[in-house]
């Protein structure tokens, strides 16, 4: 734990303006908290700037990933006393059809105009001086990117952390054709906490007798027949992502789809923040790019290596980083304290010097804001996963280690694209094939999926969850028949992998698939996954095949995502694969390993192979798939690879102004 930062005083009971009905333009009211310094006097005091969030997970709840003073899990109206005292206006709200939020929950749908109304209503207020910063994790940074596509009046700055969607077709909801299935374990879980189950005790009773883990054995569910029927509700939400597979009007919807508003966003100081294991690392990649295009306002990029939200967590999954992988005392005293200063700089107009409070050398607390300006403030911080022991650490996991690193750019400059290239007998190198007609044939069995083991997903509980493990069986995981044996064992997961590299190796950047495919079925899907191959050890002697990042294709969309298309049996065709950006350094004796298979259960939905949307299929079909490693058809990965040596450590007291 860090110590508590100095530089936010203990914070004096804030006065609340409780429960006010904010009128959406539709006549709906939304449940709104208004907090203020004490004895403020709104309309004689001078107004001030204000910071928002609007949250679907209660304006009052605990935010499980708030940590004041070395405890984890704050309530909201805490987080806003610290901020209050340092003479904000913080407001917090709920969602449509959340807690105290009169309405109808579309999830995400309508959170652009809302929000939209709501800066509209502050701008409104006594308390407001007309500048607005909005902040949020996850489904909070979902609604701040909404009303920001509508450029609302007032919004001057954003911090976005883990959320924000740039194309939830391609991220957050699908990912190339194929449904994540965290939609259903978080409509699940959610539904319980819904209006209707709330006031109602028999909903309530309904969900909890329903066992989530059994219905993921019965897929696809069916409306009216799913662990979701006693709340319409979000059972019909549900089911409209899960059908709408092919990338129409519905999937440009504002908060849904930034990429197409891009130009509507104002041109506004932007911290993005996620990490390697979270769900939503497409999304701030694409939000970077889409930010930073013909622009002049500060992006700012921080990549960790946690799960979705887990900013001081040492590990995601098994795999271990180490104590430099915190938030808290390797970027800046603490989350709260960086927020402070991205608020101060951007709303108060306060120098970058003074505005870098809680920013100091060696992660120290700051005794108070200082004259000068902080000595760097890179545009990307980005953890870079591995280089650890690969031992067993003293909690029982796996020591991959990392430390961060800075760059000016995103991709980074010093990385350079580089194909691997995949061949028949299982080599993956830099050497294009030569031998004709080379190819590996396997059966997917819709009815055997490959289990998900970690990975870059979160709300996927209590039926999977995220991170780094070792790619073995283990009875952890949904879905696994053989305990024990590794995933390479199996005949439907094909491996290609280097020999053991000669220096170390660090991969940084998007990573692209491209794979020349062939199907005797009308559709199936490809998948690929990226692993860092441990040699041996005495913790590990079988070795240790760490998964990075993984990606899908539904092979339904090869011509286009606006349409499906069925394959012809037999007929070669060329896909790319984008499994998330990645970021982690292979020692030297380690291996680059690339698997191919055709699922990943219960991550994302299963393909039936028989041409039928995987939403109401019954009809399932063992599919003969082939991956073709030939001279006239070369498959391969490209990653984006540079040299330890050329990359630039972060200083511990690289803090943003």
């Amino acid at each position: 734990m860090t110590a508590p930062d100095a530089s936010i005083p203990a914070p004096a009971a804030a006065h609340v303006l409780a429960d006010q009905r904010v009128r959406m333009r539709d006549g709906i009211h939304l449940a709104t908290d208004v907090h203020l310094p004490a004895g403020y006097r709104p309309g004689v005091d001078a107004p001030l700037p204000v910071i928002l969030e609007r949250t679907p997970y209660g304006k009052t709840e605990v935010s499980r990933s708030e940590q004041i003073g070395g405890k984890l899990g704050v309530p909201r109206p805490e987080v806003a006393r610290h901020l209050v005292a340092h003479g904000f206006a913080v407001v917090f709200q709920d969602c449509r059809g959340r807690y105290g939020s009169e309405g109808h929950f579309t999830k995400y749908l309508s959170e652009g105009p809302d929000g939209f109304d709501t800066l509209a209503w502050i701008m409104q207020q006594p308390w407001c001086n007309g500048r607005i910063g909005t902040m949020g994790l996850s489904y909070a940074a979902h609604t701040q990117m909404a009303l920001a596509c509508l450029n609302p009046p007032g919004l001057a700055c954003m911090v976005l952390d883990s959320g924000g969607f740039s194309n939830g077709y391609q991220c957050g909801i699908r990912q190339s054709g194929a449904f994540e299935l965290k939609q259903a374990t978080w409509a699940y879980k959610q539904a319980k906490l819904s209006p209707a189950a709330q006031q109602d005790p028999l909903v309530l009773a309904a969900l909890e007798a329903e066992d989530i883990r059994q219905w993921f054995t019965r897929m696809p569910w069916r409306p009216g027949h799913s662990p979701l029927a006693s709340v319409p509700e979000y059972e019909d939400y549900l089911f409209e992502q899960w059908r709408a597979d092919t990338f129409d009007d519905s999937w440009r919807q504002l908060g849904i789809y930034a990429q197409g508003y891009y130009d509507a966003i104002p041109d506004i100081p932007v911290a993005l923040m996620s990490s390697w294991y979270d769900a939503y690392v497409r999304t701030t990649m694409e939000n970077y790019d889409g930010l930073t295009q013909g622009r002049q306002s500060p992006v700012r990029l921080i990549m960790g290596p946690w799960l979705h939200g887990d900013r001081n967590t040492v590990h995601s999954g098994d795999a271990d980083f180490g104590p430099r992988a915190t938030f808290d005392g390797n970027l800046a005293s603490d989350w709260l304290a960086f927020r402070l200063a991205w608020f101060q700089r951007w709303l108060q107009d306060a120098p970058a010097g003074q505005a870098q409070a809680g920013m100091t050398q060696q992660g120290e607390a700051s005794q108070g804001p200082t004259s000068s300006p902080p000595a760097h403030d890179p545009v990307a911080r980005l953890f870079l996963m591995g280089g650890g022991s690969g031992t067993r650490n003293a909690a029982g996991r796996f020591d991959h280690g990392g430390a961060w690193i800075q760059a000016d750019a995103w991709p980074l400059r010093e990385a350079r694209p580089t194909a691997f290239h995949l061949h028949a007998d299982g080599r993956l190198d830099t050497q294009p094939p030569t031998v004709p007609d080379a190819r590996i044939t396997y059966q997917y069995d819709p009815r055997n999926p490959v289990p998900t083991l970690g990975g870059a997903l979160t709300s996927g509980q209590p039926v999977f969850e995220g991170g780094g493990f070792d790619q073995r069986e283990d009875p952890r995981f949904f879905g696994v028949r053989q305990p024990g044996l590794p995933l390479a064992s199996r005949d439907d997961v094909v491996v290609f992998q280097t020999a053991p590299l000669d220096q170390d190796l660090a991969v940084i950047g998007p990573v692209t698939v491209t794979l020349h495919i062939s199907s005797d079925c009308p559709d199936t899907d490809f998948t690929a996954k990226l692993v860092d191959v441990y040699p041996p050890s005495a913790d590990y002697p079988q070795g240790y095949a760490l998964n990075l990042t993984d990606g899908i294709f539904r092979c339904r969309f090869h011509q286009s995502w606006n349409q499906a298309n069925a394959l012809t049996p037999g007929k070669v065709y060329e896909i790319m694969i984008e499994p998330f950006a990645t970021c982690n350094l292979f020692k030297r004796g380690h291996r680059i390993r690339l698997d191919i298979s055709s699922s990943n259960f219960p991550k994302y939905d299963v393909n039936p192979n028989s041409g039928e949307s995987a939403a109401d299929a019954r009809e399932k079909r063992i599919a003969l798939n082939t991956v073709h490693a030939s001279a006239a058809y070369p498959s391969r990965v490209t990653l984006c690879v540079a040299s330890p040596q050329d990359l630039t450590p972060l200083p511990a007291s690289a803090a943003p102004g």
